[in-house]
């Protein structure tokens, strides 16, 4: 009888401590600014020569293709793991690393035997702190994270090289992996998990590639077939930057003002709310916006070379179901939808939360000469822009509309 008592008062005590709803915050961060930036392009996942596992791809030929293709940044994330935690003195050192025409970023792909992911930083940071604890605990490799400031990103988590450490300590997910697309159907699955936990975090792109193409015949190994499939920019990663600085790229990323296109040439996806139907946008991804009970009216417009002669297929996908699905000619790739948030909810530009809303866009796209192969792997899937979200006071189940 005792145990029974001591199990319902248990189980009472239980029901007590989750009896209250969840409530919105009584603060939402302030919006930023929608014409104060610049949209830079980038490669947040490549490897060169530090790397063991590449291949033809020294840094002077990774960086020569990038500037080609027009990138306004670029990150060398190589394998820590490949050179003991050291890759101060490996890739940073590198008399190649440098450039006067892209911003280079700080940081290394962090391999572990839980999974893979990406520490970004605008200035130098101890990586090898990051790599000594990789097999800690994951509250302790949290703290070493908030120490050294960095942007942590999951790469690939959905491969077999899964990401297996807690989401509560990274600060964006790489959902879309190389020019292959349709390797990253789980990894969209494991973002969107993320969304629906109540984690606003951002989705990026990398290319990830290894393989350089050889310079005669002989230097070619038998993966050198994947440089022109999958190389520097495939796909691009677009952050709206305050500025046209290493830290301003981060700290685009990190706030998910982001867009991710197939390549540079290919046009990127611009996801707007207008609130007051004043016809002018008053919020963009990152943004947080209250919604008022009113009508909301939100823009998808294609920008970059479209292709005037074709048609582009916009699929909005909200609560996890298709909302609509929308056809523009490529003359002038825009569109309006109207849905109305209800006041009880926060909404929330793009990336966290719960009620998750893509825009995603297909259609012909611009062929890239140096890898005239990518087009087909990427299945005409052009764009990826992250999501609008609402988010209803109340438990995770209770998902209310845009």
């Amino acid at each position: 009888m005792r145990a029974l008592i001591l199990a319902a008062a248990i189980l009472a005590s239980a029901t007590a401590a989750h009896a209250r709803p969840w409530k919105p915050p009584a603060q939402i961060p302030p919006q930023g600014s929608l014409t104060d930036g610049v949209w830079l392009k980038g490669d947040l996942h490549i490897h060169s020569r530090h790397s063991t596992d590449s291949s033809n791809n020294p840094l002077r030929k990774i960086l020569a293709l990038a500037e080609s293709a027009g990138m306004d940044y670029l990150l060398i994330s190589d394998h820590d793991n490949h050179v003991h935690g050291d890759v101060a003195h490996n890739t940073w050192a590198d008399p190649e690393y440098r450039s006067d025409k892209m911003l280079l970023l700080y940081g290394a792909e962090w391999t572990t035997h839980r999974g893979h992911g990406t520490a970004i930083s605008a200035v130098p940071y101890d990586h090898q702190a990051l790599y000594d604890v990789a097999d800690d605990r994951d509250v302790e490799i949290a703290k070493v994270k908030k120490r050294l400031g960095v942007h942590l990103s999951a790469n690939h988590p959905g491969t077999h090289d899964a990401f297996a450490f807690s989401y509560d300590f990274v600060d964006s997910v790489e959902c879309w992996n190389s020019a292959v697309w349709a390797n990253n159907t789980i990894n969209m699955h494991i973002w969107d998990d993320m969304l629906k936990s109540g984690r606003k975090m951002p989705c990026r792109g990398g290319s990830d590639s290894h393989h350089g193409t050889p310079d005669t015949p002989e230097q070619a190994t038998r993966l050198s077939y994947q440089a022109p499939e999958n190389n520097v920019d495939t796909p691009t990663t677009w952050v709206f930057a305050k500025a046209r600085t290493r830290q301003a790229v981060v700290d685009a990323l990190t706030h998910g003002r982001v867009s991710i296109s197939a390549n540079p040439y290919a046009p990127r996806v611009e996801f707007t709310a207008d609130l007051n139907d004043d016809g002018k946008a008053d919020a963009m991804q990152g943004d947080n916006v209250k919604p008022t009970g009113r009508p909301v009216t939100f823009r998808v417009r294609l920008v970059g070379a479209a292709d005037p002669a074709g048609t582009y297929t916009i699929r909005v996908i909200k609560d996890g179901a298709k909302f609509q699905e929308l056809t523009v000619p490529g003359a002038r790739p825009e569109v309006s939808f109207t849905d109305t948030p209800p006041t009880t909810a926060r909404a929330l530009l793009p990336p966290g939360g719960r009620g998750p809303a893509d825009a995603l866009s297909a259609g012909p796209g611009l062929d890239e000469a140096q890898r005239p192969d990518d087009r087909a792997l990427q299945r005409h899937l052009l764009q990826l822009r992250p999501r609008l979200l609402i988010w209803p006071p109340g438990r995770a189940d209770q998902v209310s509309t845009i």
